[in-house]
């Protein structure tokens, strides 16, 4: 395996310092065509439900009734994307959508060890997800007591207006795009010299030939 001379290779690297340029341009030019054309933007809203006692006074709140309520959080958390609760949100915003596209966009968790069930939709108009998880809420807490006939829901934080999209960071796709034009130009010089066997200076010959140089016949222009 031929041995590489680290000032030979650095001293190539700077002569083609205008190749990597260009890759680095073209990267980040490639990456944002890419993103702007293939990647919606999509906005995030949550609100919060919490679970609490029947009694409006909260004054025999005991374990028993937080430990039920406890236990209520999975089915709640079904419930809220239920056929039954989507379709009146569909119907009350006049959404052009199907359930099964607004489940795909509706994500409930419970926060652990906690009575609080948070709901976080995602759409691409930042305004819109927000009218539909502060309606899936209002719609779930209006219908738990017909379901349940239980008073025990209420909303903790109404979801506001995302200003950013979750799914675009321009930084960071950016600095992506940097790399990988460095790392595929740095490649490609290194392969270009690694493979390059002309002999361009005296110093080769006497280096790769074993030959004393005698004389060096300059380049002379046309003239």
């Amino acid at each position: 395996m031929e041995e590489i001379d680290l000032k030979e290779m650095f001293d190539y690297f700077l002569s083609k310092v205008s190749w990597i340029v260009i890759a680095v341009i073209l990267a980040l030019a490639i990456g944002n065509i890419y993103t702007l054309f293939t990647r919606v933007p999509m906005y995030r809203s949550t609100t919060s439900l919490v679970l609490v006692s029947e009694n409006k006074d909260g004054s025999s709140y005991n374990t028993s009734e937080q430990q039920l309520n406890k236990n209520l959080v999975g089915t709640y958390s079904e419930i809220i994307k239920s056929k039954t609760i989507l379709n009146e949100v569909i119907a009350d915003l006049n959404l052009d959508t199907t359930v099964a596209a607004l489940q795909n966009r509706i994500t409930v968790s419970s926060v652990q060890n906690t009575e609080i069930i948070r709901i976080t939709v995602a759409d691409p108009d930042a305004k819109q997800a927000t009218k539909i998880a502060n309606q899936v809420a209002k719609v779930f807490v209006s219908e738990i007591n017909r379901f349940y006939k239980l008073n025990n829901v209420s909303i903790l934080d109404k979801a506001e207006t995302a200003a950013r999209p979750y799914n675009v960071n321009y930084v960071k796709d950016n600095a992506i795009y940097i790399m990988i034009g460095l790392v595929l130009s740095c490649g490609i010089i290194f392969i270009f010299f690694y493979f390059d066997t002309t002999i361009k200076t005296s110093e080769d010959i006497e280096k790769k030939l074993g030959l004393n140089v005698i004389g060096v016949v300059p380049k002379v222009g046309k003239e």
